[in-house]
């Protein structure tokens, strides 16, 4: 399991240092009217998926994933120290598949995502915020997202829970 997350940590970090330039700005680059569309496009994949996950909401979930071998999904409780790494589509729509069918009561969706640090490298996107959970606290989320014919999609993501709201 750790030497699993160790590389995940080193794939994660080689992607994003490949992409250490400056985010694109310019609509040649991203292929956007402007900058402002990606943005609103990539909080609106990663808003959708949180309502539906949270409402229990099955196919509308898998609607904003890719689904290819690379996606990755990891998880991090800073306050038990436990942590989970899921690799490659079928393991994750296995996981969340069974977690709605074990949990099917909704949970209350957090506020909107409005404040993200989100940069486009063309047909890729890096988001990092923070955001509270009504169960499990103020979590920090990293989300890699690709765009295919036109559509944005999550391709990787990592949760680390810090704890209860307000905390750091």
């Amino acid at each position: 399991m750790l030497a699993r997350l160790t590389l995940l940590l080193v794939l994660s970090t080689a992607w994003v240092a490949g992409c250490a330039g400056a985010p694109s700005t310019s609509p040649a680059a991203s292929g956007e009217a402007a900058p402002d569309r990606a943005r609103t496009g990539v909080l609106a994949v990663l808003n959708g998926e949180t309502r539906a996950a949270l409402g229990r909401d099955y196919p509308a979930w898998r609607g904003h994933w890719v689904h290819a071998p690379y996606v990755v999904k990891t998880y991090t409780d800073a306050a038990d120290g436990t942590s989970s790494v899921t690799l490659g589509w079928d393991a994750v729509d296995d996981f969340v598949r069974t977690y709605i069918e074990d949990h099917p009561e909704p949970e209350p969706p957090p506020p909107p995502l409005t404040d993200a640090d989100v940069r486009v490298y063309g047909d890729a996107a890096w988001v990092v915020y923070e955001q509270d959970d009504a169960d499990q606290g103020r979590k920090r989320e990293a989300r890699r997202l690709e765009r295919a014919d036109g559509a944005w999609r999550i391709a990787a993501m990592h949760t680390t829970v810090l704890g209860p709201a307000g905390s750091e």
